[in-house]
């Protein structure tokens, strides 16, 4: 072969051991934007896995964050307990505002969180186990203390009753010792202590008086007063009418007498001398003996 026919074929040699490396190398590139195409589409896959999973962890810490507000309203009768909720609530709302600003793609930050929270829970539930456990111990104390109020209840209100037969029968044996002015009668009389009708001739009103038999009032000496009160409302009196205990007061008498009561029945007469204007109507005569009012009566003056 001649050296002009050789030297085309080194050419077309070269020629071809470029088309070769230019394919080898197309063919690489193309490999390569395959690869690089389908580690893109895991690394969004990844994020996406991670945003989720961030959202999920945001989600279980708003869910801490509300049971812990619930507890926190609870009333927790334990001042240490309250306490160490409010720092573990306060805990889990620093942890939750950290989540929420630290990237999907801290992988690392976001597992730590998620250890955290797995952490926050276990105390949770030793809360909760405390709280319940505070809860029965509140409603024994509850049921056991209504159990003794209602006891206590049914003593105060046997006291009361007590109470209230031992006044009635105090009463009732003050009533049956007790004075009692059973007869009463008025009698007008002259200057000349002669009965009269006329109203310009009454010069005096003698009373008739009887007290009652009463064994159980205890005998003596007893003064029995007596209040005249005439139709205008006034009460007559005069200066030596002495005043006399009844009901925590003082009253004024018209007049008073001392008389010794043996418990039998017992008559006796008061004379009032008018001295003041005479009223014609109805008047009152009221008898209290022993700070007790033991009688009512009433008689009327015409003209």
């Amino acid at each position: 072969m001649s050296e002009n026919e050789s030297k085309p074929i080194q050419k077309e040699s070269k020629h071809t051991t470029l088309y070769v490396i230019l394919g080898a190398l197309v063919v690489g590139l193309i490999i390569l934007c395959v690869i690089f195409a389908r580690q893109r589409s895991q690394m969004q896959e990844m994020v996406e896995i991670l945003e989720l999973e961030k959202e999920e962890l945001t989600d279980e810490y708003e869910d801490l964050s509300i049971q812990f507000d619930g507890y926190q309203q609870m009333d927790v009768h334990n001042d240490s307990l309250q306490e160490q909720l409010a720092i573990e609530q306060q805990r889990v709302r620093d942890l939750l505002e950290e989540l929420r600003i630290t990237k999907a793609t801290n992988a690392r930050r976001i597992a730590e969180l998620k250890k955290e929270l797995t952490t926050v829970r276990k105390v949770m539930v030793e809360y909760v186990r405390q709280i319940d456990s505070l809860n029965q111990t509140n409603a024994r104390l509850t049921k056991e203390n209504q159990h003794y109020r209602r006891e206590n209840q049914q003593i105060v209100e046997q006291n009361t009753q007590l109470t209230e037969e031992n006044t009635v029968l105090s009463e009732t044996v003050t009533r049956a010792s007790r004075l009692e002015v059973i007869d009463f009668k008025t009698t007008f009389l002259n200057i000349r202590d002669k009965k009269t009708k006329q109203f310009s001739k009454i010069h005096k009103f003698q009373f008739d008086y009887t007290l009652g038999k009463n064994t159980t009032c205890e005998p003596g000496m007893k003064t029995v007063y007596l209040r005249l009160t005439r139709p205008d409302g006034e009460v007559l009196t005069k200066s030596n009418s002495p005043t006399f205990a009844f009901e925590d007061g003082e009253l004024q008498s018209s007049m008073a007498q001392e008389i010794e009561y043996s418990g039998e029945e017992l008559a006796s007469v008061m004379y009032w001398t008018v001295e003041e204007i005479l009223y014609a109507g109805d008047y009152q005569v009221d008898f209290f003996a022993e700070g007790q009012h033991i009688g009512t009566f009433s008689f009327n003056v015409k003209k």
